[in-house]
């Protein structure tokens, strides 16, 4: 249980309602863990089936290509059963491809798992926002971040899963499976108690071209460029950071996996804070603060003598633009609320052009020159950030501006 220091606007929620919030985090946490148990066991992967960097830049970019579908298939299913829906197949999705991965016998079913897994990542991506907007509209005010913040915690014990089987010498064939039963575990707890409120079908006919017009489509594309920015520095420090700190810095295979630990203690550690610190002070003034401390952060990777440093460098990152993404879909889910599915599966398609431009533009150049050259990429990005942050105001006429001037707050109360 967490206690809200904003409070609820409203004195009592609909049934279902603390729940679901339950369900849909324990979503991000199994995302979470799933992506950071795949992408710490990179070096491993490599050592396994004998592939190297180009590889997994081939295989990232596959990843992202098939998240891409995955998004589009889950924009068409949110519009019938919904995105409850859309959330239980796509982790049901991901129990089955990390099985595949991890007991893979050869580099073809090794893939093939890789490229199952993505489409998973596609509809869990859409499914796990979708499900959190629409309970953000519920609670009336600013939760998203807790959800990612869940994400980053799992993350972290994902990453330290890594870590501990490298220690001990446990085969990933044996460590890895446990995973799936795991996200198996939490698909049926979404199946069971994911919000449902949401579950209308928008329509093909009438109804979209209603929601297309009522969505203002250039906003639109200027968060998207926000998320763009944001996932190539989140998919550049999660695929290579422990790649660059074991060939580039020459860390320990048990240090390496650290900079991922610490990239995403540090993105927690952000994302427990983002809802309180944009109730405070407005989600320009956070997205601006984080983006100049990420940018700190990735020159302090950049410069790195050694790994020690560039763990450091990867801790900042996290600690500035962990909130970036959670309040990306927060400032869009206002942009059109009765809409909000279609704009959420819409922005969740630029996470995968970030995506491939973090792992594969940053692999590429570091295939040719170094990883160090690469996160220079990320660097600019961050900086990017910054320049759109005035774009994350609240909208004039829109729900959560009336309920800032309409509807106190009462007083801080436990919410889950």
């Amino acid at each position: 249980m967490t206690a809200d220091p904003g409070g609820s606007r409203d004195p009592l929620l609909p049934a279902g309602a603390r729940s679901a919030r339950r369900a849909v985090a324990g979503a991000f946490g199994a995302q979470g863990l799933a992506y950071a148990v795949l992408v710490a066991s990179l070096p491993g992967f490599k050592d396994r089936f004998g592939i190297d960097d180009g590889v997994v830049t081939i295989v990232t970019l596959g990843i992202c290509l098939m998240a891409g579908a995955g998004t589009v298939v889950a924009d068409r299913l949110a519009r019938g059963p919904g995105s409850r829906t859309v959330l239980v197949a796509g982790l049901g999705t991901a129990a089955v491809a990390v099985l595949v991965i991890a007991l893979a016998p050869g580099r073809a079913v090794f893939f093939g798992g890789f490229a199952l897994y993505g489409l998973a990542l596609g509809l869990v991506d859409a499914g796990t926002n979708m499900q959190a907007v629409a309970l953000q509209r519920v609670y009336g005010r600013s939760i998203l971040t807790s959800f990612y913040a869940a994400w980053s915690a799992a993350a972290i014990a994902g990453a330290l899963v890594v870590v501990a089987y490298e220690v001990l010498d446990i085969s990933q064939q044996a460590a890895i499976p446990v995973v799936s039963v795991v996200v198996a575990v939490i698909a049926l707890g979404v199946r069971r108690d994911g919000w449902r409120a949401g579950d209308v079908p928008i329509g093909p006919t009438a109804a979209e071209r209603s929601a297309a017009r009522a969505v203002p489509w250039s906003a639109v594309l200027v968060l998207g460029a926000a998320v763009v920015a944001y996932f190539v520095v989140d998919s550049a420090a999660q695929i290579w950071s422990a790649i660059y700190l074991s060939d580039g810095l020459l860390a320990s295979s048990s240090l390496a996996p650290t900079g991922l630990a610490v990239y995403l203690a540090m993105t927690l550690v952000s994302r427990l804070a983002g809802d309180l610190a944009v109730r405070r002070w407005g989600r320009v003034a956070v997205v601006r603060a984080a983006g100049l401390i990420g940018a700190a952060g990735l020159l302090g990777v950049v410069l790195a003598p050694g790994p020690a440093v560039a763990v450091a460098g990867f801790g900042l990152t996290g600690l500035g633009l962990g909130a970036i993404a959670p309040l990306c879909f927060a400032a869009a889910g206002s942009l059109a609320p009765e809409h909000a599915d279609a704009v959420v599966a819409r922005l969740n398609g630029f996470n995968y052009v970030g995506a491939v431009l973090g792992g594969v533009l940053v692999g590429a150049v570091g295939t040719g020159a170094s990883l160090r050259i690469g996160f220079a990429v990320p660097l600019l990005l961050a900086i990017v950030i910054v320049v759109l942050a005035p774009h994350f105001g609240t909208r004039p006429g829109s729900e959560d501006s009336r309920h800032a001037r309409q509807r106190p707050l009462p007083p801080a109360r436990a919410e889950w």
